[in-house]
């Protein structure tokens, strides 16, 4: 297998900075895809070994871009997560003071995120828009004149972007959501998972037979009687007609563990098709605490009492 790697570009995101968060990525050849089709398309097709995308915010809710990649085509399995804090930095050339900043440039979503830190800081300060912020970072150090001819003073970018560009932080952490954190996801090819670590998540997609009354709470009753915990769910539109639609889901435990497998018998059981994501390590290592009568020892008890029962 290859050792190069996808991620959503371009170049000195935060998609770049959390793909060079990956252990299982130390020393590999890291390649960024200019959408996050193209990224997971490099996976089914073999070009790359695996594909760093991001799955959701803190702030923004789930990247849908992701979650309809992984619900249709050919299956794909998560294989780790990162947490990244989302941290926008005003960046500048080296020798400039922030009293100079006129002309700034970013990315829309850094924009909206950042003016009100702009507005009290930088009152006089006119912002222009880029693709990314990466580009608005090698604008600045590249001194690339904007639409009007003038060059920017400085950029809004991710701190990576600085380092990549040699440019210096006249200001940090500007964004309105200082807490703000992403969550990245390394997909691969389907294959067998890692060893349960006792701090373990596991992505699936549920979709529903037909529509009916209690559909969804049939779902979540495969849980919720085996003590699984859910730390997301969601709707997604299968792209199969209006109104039909399956559920993304991540519980907290590895595929291994007695209570999230009997949950999934479950789900095979109430739905039309089941389609697994992978378990893998949790980013935060929080440890789920296991409730009474639903550790894998309380499973094989209740297995063995059944068995001795039918002789």
């Amino acid at each position: 297998m290859t050792d190069r790697y996808a991620y959503l570009g371009p170049e000195a995101t935060f998609t770049e900075a959390a793909a060079l968060r990956f252990p299982a990525l130390a020393g590999a050849t890291l390649e960024p895809s200019p959408t996050v089709h193209a990224a997971i398309n490099a996976v089914r097709t073999g070009e790359v070994a695996g594909a760093v995308v991001p799955l959701e915010n803190s702030v923004e809710g789930s990247v849908n871009a992701t979650l309809d990649e992984l619900i249709r085509g050919e299956p794909l399995a998560i294989t780790a997560e990162v947490l990244l804090p989302v941290t926008f930095t005003l960046l500048a050339r080296p020798g400039t003071d922030l009293a100079d900043v006129r002309r700034i440039v970013t990315h829309p979503v850094a924009e909206a995120q950042c003016r009100a830190w702009v507005t009290a800081k930088l009152p006089d300060a006119v912002i222009a828009l880029g693709p990314s912020t990466a580009a608005a970072a090698a604008s600045v150090a590249n001194r690339t004149p904007g639409a009007d001819g003038t060059v920017y003073d400085a950029a809004i970018a991710a701190p990576l972007a600085g380092e990549r560009y040699g440019l210096d932080a006249l200001a940090v952490d500007i964004g309105e959501d200082s807490d703000a954190v992403t969550r990245f996801v390394l997909v691969t090819p389907p294959g067998r998972p890692g060893r349960p670590t006792g701090s373990d998540k596991t992505t699936l997609v549920a979709f529903i037979r037909d529509d009916h009354p209690g559909a969804l709470l049939e779902i979540l009753e495969q849980f919720s009687a085996r003590g699984v915990n859910l730390t997301r769910i969601e709707s997604r539109p299968t792209g199969n007609g209006m109104g039909r639609y399956c559920f993304a889901i991540d519980v907290e435990g590895h595929v291994a563990d007695a209570r999230v497998g009997e949950a999934m018998m479950g789900l095979r059981r109430v739905c039309g098709s089941v389609r697994f994501l992978g378990s893998y390590p949790r980013a935060d290592g929080v440890r789920p605490p296991v409730l009474p009568g639903t550790a894998n020892a309380d499973f094989d008890d209740a297995a063995a009492w059944l068995a001795q029962l039918r002789g």
